[in-house]
């Protein structure tokens, strides 16, 4: 049923205060009530679907500089481009952390986290991912790999998939973004995320709708008027979807108030991440979490800057992942990393790089293939100085889609990208 024009968005947005629960709340409240307080991490979707698995986001804004992340410390063409930015092979001191010594490539030193994710088999490099024709701006960019539709705007991929894999019914709390705006990825024609910035302050305010719903809202809670509401009507959709949005704030503050079970480190991102880590612990039926960090448009003085960045990621998604394991919940969570595009191959006069095309991406969690995927692109075959992507993003996204986040066969990936990718061999499941 088509419930327009008063949407799940309008609440999400305008706030409500849900009237307080009596005897008389009709079954059909009942039945969302209890379905958002159920410990059963599960949301309503097509039968088949593989409901218990997650996918976190982690989104590095600015373009990382993929060629100081995945160092390619034996090629001689990276030496020559990068004079004083450029980092050296594994024997040295702050040399690369080595990866793969046929390919002669190796992690930023301070990537330790990483390495040790690697060690556990755990971490999943994939090389050179972009798309055709490059857009070199940060807006532009960023669209093309929230949407994943190069050339034009649209809802969000994993709204999308959200709308495709939940019958076009999402749970109030399906998808979950920590920061002040909920990113264009996960905005879909009906879903819509979650977002805060703190989970304390993460409450509805009560604040009076558009429209004068706020009134309409008020009759249906009225004792007496419940037991006549049609489950299909107008009223029956708002009392739901007011209801919904109270009881996942309760709950995600609940969730966040609670100790973690391993010590985060105090910077910005781990504390994101032991939010959501927080999350999952709880049982929450969300599918999708979206975690970002910015600072990585390292135009000048470049090389301190990105150091600590490198840590800052490597320690937060290490603990993270040490997190999940001691919630007994490793084998449920991949975790993707993605940064809307890299640098460019020569660094700059102000010891920095500037913006540039393909770079790597990370998929971190128990049932990934642990390792090096695809070849590092060549740095002599350059397209107007900068790399050539040789993995298509979409092939990423179309791999989680329909391999982790659904039913293998399913096909929604190829409804929510408009086409069909090639599915890669990064994942174990």
């Amino acid at each position: 049923m088509e419930h327009t024009p008063f949407s799940r968005r309008i609440f999400l947005q305008q706030g409500v205060t849900l009237a307080s629960l009596t005897s008389t709340l009709p079954w059909f409240i009942q039945q969302s009530a209890m379905a958002m307080l159920s410990p059963d991490p599960r949301l309503s979707s097509r039968p088949g679907e593989p409901e218990d698995r997650i996918l976190v986001v982690v989104q590095l804004s600015g373009g990382n500089d993929g060629l100081n992340t995945v160092v390619p410390y034996g090629s001689d063409a990276y030496h020559r481009a990068r004079p004083s930015l450029a980092i050296g092979t594994p024997t040295t001191k702050d040399g690369a952390l080595q990866l793969d010594d046929t390919q002669g490539i190796g992690l930023h030193p301070r990537l330790e986290g990483f390495r040790d994710l690697l060690d556990s088999g755990c971490l999943a490099v994939v090389q050179g991912v972009g798309y055709p024709n490059p857009n070199r701006s940060h807006f532009a960019s960023m669209d093309i790999w929230h949407t994943g539709k190069p050339g034009g705007r649209d809802h969000g991929w994993i709204g999308r998939y959200i709308d495709c894999s939940c019958s076009g019914s999402p749970a109030a709390d399906a998808e979950v973004a920590i920061g002040r705006s909920a990113p264009l990825a996960m905005m879909g024609a009906k879903a819509n995320p979650v977002s805060f910035e703190n989970a304390r302050l993460y409450q509805w305010s009560g604040k009076e709708l558009p429209g004068g719903l706020t009134a309409s809202y008020d009759a249906a809670n009225r004792a007496g008027v419940l037991d006549g509401i049609d489950p299909g009507s107008q009223a029956a959709f708002l009392m739901r979807t007011a209801l919904d949005a109270q009881l996942s704030s309760d709950r995600v503050r609940a969730a966040i108030a609670k100790s973690p079970l391993v010590n985060y480190p105090g910077t910005k991102l781990a504390g994101q991440m032991q939010s959501i880590g927080a999350m999952i612990r709880d049982g929450m039926k969300t599918r999708v979490y979206y975690a970002s960090i910015n600072g990585f448009d390292t135009h000048g003085g470049q090389a301190g800057t990105h150091g600590n960045l490198m840590r800052e990621v490597g320690e937060a998604l290490r603990t993270f992942q040490n997190d999940l394991k001691a919630q007994g919940n490793q084998d449920r969570v991949i975790t993707m990393v993605f940064s809307e595009f890299g640098r460019r191959v020569a660094q700059n006069a102000s010891g920095g790089t500037d913006h540039g095309t393909a770079a790597p991406m990370f998929l971190i969690g128990t049932q990934v293939q642990a390792g090096v995927h695809g070849t590092h692109p060549s740095l002599t075959n350059l397209d107007d100085g900068d790399l050539r992507f040789t993995t298509d993003f979409r092939s990423v996204y179309a791999t989680l889609m329909d391999r982790w986040l659904s039913a293998p066969g399913k096909g929604c990936a190829a409804k929510v990208l408009g086409g069909r990718y090639d599915t890669l061999k990064i994942l174990r499941t």
